[in-house]
């Protein structure tokens, strides 16, 4: 399973940033510049495809932080 380091990775890339942005396991997800529906769709597409765990918005709505999804498909 990855650690977290790699998980926040994988979603720096699913959600695709256009600056660099930041990241740790306590970021905000609303505080994230690019977070909005087609972000979250990203990291619903990754959790499937990397982890093959399948997460919903309903799932998403609920995270308020980068590690509430980790523990979601970790």
């Amino acid at each position: 399973m990855d650690t977290i380091e790699q998980f926040i990775e994988k979603f720096s890339n699913a959600v695709d940033f256009q600056k660099p942005v930041e990241i740790t396991a306590t970021t905000e997800l609303l505080n994230l510049p690019e977070w909005d529906s087609l972000a979250a769709l990203g990291v619903i597409v990754m959790c499937d495809m990397e982890y093959s765990k399948t997460i919903t918005g309903d799932n998403l709505v609920t995270c308020r932080v980068i590690n509430d999804i980790y523990a979601l498909v970790c």
